[in-house]
């Protein structure tokens, strides 16, 4: 099991443990009652699970699609690199340590 570290919408930090059974960190936040509505359910079409990602991590993701990139940047809170869906993160061992910040919401 990985460690997600978070922080929600209010400022408060949380870890998190998450399977890496390939599932999104999208997945991992919303189950366990994390700030993000994930109101498409994954598709990369709503924008709702808009994390900031810390900078140590931005290398160590894959990249932004098309769809992605578009999405994040229509938001009002879109903050460069560090801008992505959680959805289109698959949350995996690799990712052990994670550091994020929910997003406000638009």
């Amino acid at each position: 099991m990985a460690k997600l570290y978070v922080t929600r919408r209010d400022g408060t930090q949380v870890e998190l443990d998450g399977t890496t059974d390939g599932r999104s960190i999208m997945e991992v936040l919303r189950d366990q009652d994390i700030d993000v509505e994930a109101v498409c359910g994954g598709c990369c079409s709503c924008a709702t699970c808009h994390v900031f990602v810390d900078d140590a991590w931005l290398t160590q993701l894959p990249e932004r699609g098309d769809d992605e990139t578009e999405l994040v940047e229509s938001t009002e809170h879109f903050h460069g690199d560090h801008s992505r869906l959680s959805c289109q993160i698959p949350f995996s061992d690799d990712l052990d340590g994670l550091k994020l910040t929910v997003a406000p919401e638009e």
